[in-house]
Parts: structure tokens; sequence; C-alpha cells
């Protein structure tokens, strides 16, 4: 029989589509922005070499993490 399955599709704004995976790293970006402001905020984050690095390394980490969870592949 027919089997359905929940594909992501893009979504619609106005006259623009957008595809799942840019709310993907949007969402990763805002998990992002929190995860860094706590580190900054209880001073764990001067335990990292590169800022910059470990601001980009959370981000694909926080990306993933939403990616897996909220768009199942």
């Amino acid at each position: 029989m027919f089997q359905i399955t929940m594909i992501p599709h893009e979504t619609s704004f106005e006259w623009v589509y957008f595809p799942p995976f840019f709310f993907t790293v949007l969402l990763g970006f805002v998990a992002t922005l929190v995860t860094t402001e706590i580190l900054n905020r209880t001073g764990l984050s001067k335990h990292f070499w590169h800022p910059g690095l470990c601001f980009l390394a959370i981000w694909i980490l926080m990306t993933s993490v939403v990616g897996l969870c909220v768009v199942p592949p």
C-alpha cells in the first residue's frame, strides 16, 4: 500500500521559499547564542583557546542536534 512519510518540504513566506535546513541552522544559531551566553556568565569561556572557533564548533553541534531532533532525516 501507500507509505506516508513525513518528508520536510519548503515553507513559503510571501514569495520566498525557505528550505527546512534554513530553520535548522537558525535554531542552532539561537541555541548557540544562549549556550555561549551561559558560558560567558559562568566564567567557563575562559578555558577555550579561541572563542570564535568555539562558537563555530558549538553552532555546528547545536545545528546537528536540532536537525536530528526537530527535522528528522
